[in-house]
């Protein structure tokens, strides 16, 4: 048996032994598609060798020196490519070691600007159902997957929770799109409200969705509405982009597709492609400034922060998407992924939808499609579907849970940018043979 805690403690996982371009191979030979990228990560595919190549030179330069004595040029840069591709004025950056400490990181950044402009009553945020932002327990406390939540709840601190914005799920028969929206912006100013405005810090949400409901985008004017709310009570906008964002959705940030520029932004998955663990949080000016004018520090901090090797990575793979117009590539084979998923998966009668942004999709399966009824929790047909993918060579993210954190199973489909049209036609052909196969056993 292993010695490692790993996710199952009943059983050991396969043995990766070598990764190139899209695929991963095992300690047999047997090759993967990885059209997932792990969880969204590797956005450039494996073994790049302009990343290999910079992470080579940054060790032999500098691997590592700790924050309360250096910067270092690599950092620096990094820094200044992120803030220079970010809309508005976010122009400031604050690295760390994953998705988790980013959204942690922004919560305290959030109460720290209004303690320093003198509005010490913040105190809470608010967040949506069905959202997932981490398993540090501030981030955890504001996620809303209920099973996640569950077992630690009575060490998590109280949010605010409003709906999600899911119109497959929960736009009724008789709204207009826009009318749905338009409730789910009362609901948040109702709550709000009833909070009272001056002890709430922020709202945190993904922009679009990613593990919990597989890939579900916002309808159109959610977020406008959210940023004019946000904007009117004096609360500070918090966007979730660990998994959705740089690049993933065909645009470096997800939220630009929606004509909003948040106050802070999370970041991590696709930042550094999974060739060192790396995310970080993008900072308004304003939020800057206050600190810089108040006590001049932000009481926060990690070993690893700002870790030299990890930015030469990042850097390396931000200049590459940049350099080789990866953004374009997944508008343009994410049009061609979300045809052939309304094409080939739609027909199917456990197909229930299909939906995301750029190479970000994902299909829910149900039941019954006219009810939208979800399969019975305890087949686990998420988990089976995964594991018939792997044995025929493909590598998907299945979930289940997609409705409450009980109910619902989808499969989120997250592949590199450097994914060719035949390769998608191998994930949509593969998972129209599982899904057939799985659920004809229910």
């Amino acid at each position: 048996m292993s010695r490692i805690i790993h996710r199952s403690l009943r059983s050991v996982p396969a043995v990766a032994t070598g990764a190139h371009g899209a695929y991963i191979f095992d300690a047999q030979g047997k090759q993967y598609l990885d059209a997932c990228g792990g969880a969204a990560v590797s956005c450039l595919g494996h073994a790049h060798p302009d990343v290999l190549a910079a992470m080579h030179r940054q060790i032999d330069q500098l691997a590592y020196a700790h924050t309360s004595f250096f910067t270092s040029d690599t950092v620096e840069q990094l820094a200044e490519q992120l803030t220079r591709t970010a809309p508005g004025d976010l122009n400031y950056a604050y690295f760390v070691s994953g998705g988790s400490e980013a959204v942690e990181t922004a919560l305290k950044l959030a109460r720290q600007y209004f303690v320093e402009i003198g509005q010490p009553a913040r105190t809470r945020f608010i967040a949506r159902k069905q959202s997932y932002h981490g398993n540090t327990l501030g981030a955890l406390a504001v996620g809303g997957n209920e099973w996640r939540r569950r077992q630690f709840a009575p060490l998590l601190i109280d949010v605010i929770r409003v709906s999600a914005c899911n119109e497959y799920r929960d736009r009724h028969a008789d709204e207009t799109q826009q009318q749905y929206t338009q409730r789910l912006l009362s609901e948040l100013e109702q709550a709000i409200i009833d909070a009272g405005p001056e002890t709430i810090i922020g709202f945190c949400a993904e922009t679009v969705v990613g593990a919990t409901s597989g890939a579900t985008p916002p309808t159109p004017g959610y977020l406008q509405g959210v940023r004019r709310l946000c904007d009117k009570y004096g609360i500070l906008f918090i966007a979730d982009e660990v998994m959705c964002g740089m690049g993933r959705t065909g645009t470096l940030h997800a939220f630009e597709q929606d004509g909003v520029v948040p106050d802070l932004v999370t970041i991590a998955k696709g930042l550094g492609g999974g060739y060192q663990p790396i995310g970080a949080v993008l900072a308004s000016e304003k939020i800057v400034s206050a600190l810089q004018a108040g006590s001049g520090l932000f009481q926060h901090g990690h070993t690893y922060i700002c870790h030299a090797t990890a930015a030469a990575a990042a850097l390396a793979v931000q200049q590459v998407i940049e350099r080789d117009h990866l953004l374009e590539a997944v508008q343009q084979q994410g049009a061609y992924l979300h045809k052939a998923l309304r094409d080939v998966l739609g027909e199917l009668p456990h197909v229930g939808d299909t939906r995301g942004r750029g190479l970000f999709a994902g299909v829910e399966l149900v039941r019954d499609k006219a009810t939208k009824t979800p399969f019975d929790p305890a087949m686990k047909l998420h988990a089976a579907i995964k594991a018939n993918c792997m044995a025929r060579g493909l590598l998907v993210y299945p979930m289940g849970g997609t409705l409450d954190g009980h109910y619902g199973d989808h499969i989120l489909i997250a592949p590199p940018f450097i994914v060719t049209p035949q390769q998608l036609d191998f994930v949509v052909d593969t998972l129209n043979t599982v899904i057939r196969e799985e659920t004809g056993k229910l």
